[in-house]
C-alpha cells in the first residue's frame, strides 16, 4: 500500500505526532488561559499512546510511505523520557524533527540528539520580553528560549528554524527584530499567518497580517526553491539578512500539495489541521488489531481524503475544529 494517494492525488509523506496535550505556555492563539486553566480536563496517562504503541504505528505509517516524523504537543518536552521514544523511532528509515517552545531544551537537548533527533523548530513570536510575556502568558522569558536555541545548536540539532505567529496589533513590529536577531546565524525565521485553528482563540480575519503586507516591509526577497513537494513555507533570501520563510495558510492556501497526517496523543488520526474529527486508532490497536488491519484502516482514510479547508475558509470558519494543542501545529 506504499505510495498512497488521496482523492486530490496527494501522497502521504509527513506524520506529525502529538505526544501530549499539555503545555507550559498559554499562548493566546493556541491555549488561552481562560479555557485551558487549572481545571481543564487533560488526557489521563492511560488515555495517551505509550511509546511502544507510537513506535508500532510509526512502523505502519512508514510502510505506507511516510518519510518524516515531527514530534509535537502541546509542548513535547513535557512528556517524560522523550528521548526513549526518539531512540525507538530512529530505528525506522525516517527523518525525525520536533517543534518546541524551547525552554526545556537546555536540560534535554543532549539526550535528544544522542537518541537520534535530527533537528528542532522553535516557536518564538517576539524578541521583546514584554511582548513575549503578553503572548505566552506563562512566566517564561525570551532569554530562556534563546538559551534553548543555543543548547540545540551546541549538540547539532539543526538547521534550526524559528516559527513566529504574527497577529495584528500584537507583534507585527517584531518581524524585523526577529530577522535581525538570527540573520548572522544558520537559523531561518518563518512567519506564520494567524490561523483559525480550533474554536477557542477568538480568530477573526481582521487579526491576520497577510504575508504580502509583511513582505512589503522588508527589502529585496529572492525566491528559493522548495526542498520537497508539500513544503509549507515559501522561502526567500532577504538581502544581507539570510533566509526567511512565510507560511500563508490564510491568504495563500497550499492545500493542493498537503502531504501531512497528524496523530493525536490519544491515538486519533487527523488528515487536516482544521479537521473536526479523527479516526480512532488506539481502540483497535489495544484490542489486538494486526499491523495489516491497522494499515488498512489508515489507507482507507487517506485514500478517501478530500480536505482543502484553507481554500474554503470563507464559508467554513464557523465549523467546530479540533484544537491545535491537541494535534500539534
Amino acid at each position: 500500500m506504499a505510495g498512497l494517494r488521496d482523492l486530490r492525488g496527494r501522497g502521504l509523506r509527513d506524520l506529525r505526532i502529538s505526544v501530549t496535550d499539555r503545555c507550559n505556555m498559554r499562548c493566546r492563539y493556541c491555549m488561552p488561559r481562560e479555557v485551558f486553566g487549572a481545571d481543564f480536563p487533560y488526557l489521563s496517562r492511560a488515555g495517551v499512546l505509550t511509546y511502544e504503541e507510537i513506535d508500532r504505528l510509526v512502523g505502519i505509517f512508514v510502510s505506507l510511505g511516510v518519510e518524516k516524523i515531527r514530534l509535537t504537543g502541546g509542548e513535547p518536552l513535557l512528556r517524560r523520557d522523550l528521548h526513549e521514544l526518539i531512540s525507538m523511532v530512529a530505528m525506522h528509515d525516517v527523518e525525525i524533527a520536533m517543534t518546541t517552545n524551547g525552554v526545556l531544551l537546555p536540560r534535554y537537548a543532549p539526550a535528544l540528539s544522542a537518541a537520534g533527533l535530527d533537528r528542532v523548530t522553535v516557536s518564538l513570536d517576539a524578541i521583546d520580553e514584554t511582548t513575549f510575556a503578553a503572548i505566552t502568558d506563562s512566566g517564561h522569558t525570551v532569554a530562556a528560549v534563546l538559551a534553548g536555541i543555543e543548547a540545540a545548536e551546541s549538540v547539532g540539532l539543526g538547521p534550526i528554524k524559528i516559527n513566529a505567529v504574527i497577529k495584528r496589533g500584537v507583534n507585527e513590529d517584531e518581524v524585523l527584530r526577529l530577522i535581525e536577531r538570527f540573520s548572522s546565524r544558520d537559523i531561518a525565521v518563518r512567519f506564520i499567518e494567524y490561523m483559525d485553528v480550533g474554536t477557542t482563540n477568538g480568530w477573526v480575519m481582521e487579526d491576520v497580517v497577510p504575508t504580502a503586507e509583511l513582505k512589503a516591509g522588508l527589502g529585496t526577497l529572492l525566491p528559493l526553491s522548495a526542498t520537497n513537494r508539500g513544503e509549507v513555507a515559501k522561502r526567500f533570501n532577504l538581502e544581507n539578512q539570510g533566509e526567511v520563510g512565510f507560511i500563508s495558510s490564510v491568504t495563500e492556501p497550499f492545500c493542493g500539495d498537503c502531504n501531512r497526517a497528524r496523530l493525536s496523543a490519544d491515538g486519533h488520526l487527523y488528515t487536516c489541521l482544521f479537521a473536526s474529527k479523527g479516526l480512532d486508532l488506539m481502540t483497535p490497536l489495544r484490542e489486538g488489531a494486526s499491523d495489516d488491519e491497522l494499515g488498512t484502516l489508515i489507507a482507507q482514510v487517506w485514500t478517501s481524503r478530500d480536505d482543502n479547508y484553507s481554500e474554503q475558509r470563507a464559508g467554513a470558519t464557523e465549523i467546530a475544529k479540533v484544537e491545535m494543542s491537541y494535534i500539534g501545529g
